[in-house]
């Protein structure tokens, strides 16, 4: 049974991470990840190598994000 609970968390953070949710803005995005991945931990759905490479899938989406934001060119 832990197993269907890691595989349903795991699949709504992969969700998460690959559709933010509306409104929400890159550190908004980046914090909620980080606090679903405590939780998993916390709950004992994951284990801390997991955990590290949650940690590091949201920071690569998160560096992506503030990459793009003024990247854009200005229209005048």
């Amino acid at each position: 049974m832990n197993d269907d609970r890691k595989k349903a968390a795991l699949d709504a953070w992969y969700r998460l991470l690959r559709e933010p949710e509306a409104g929400m803005d890159c550190e908004e995005h980046y914090d909620k990840l980080l606090k679903a991945a405590d939780e998993m931990e916390g709950a004992g759905l994951i284990n801390n190598a997991e955990w590290r490479e949650l940690v590091r899938d949201a920071r690569g989406a998160f560096s992506i994000a503030i990459d793009g934001v003024g990247s854009g060119a200005v229209s005048r």
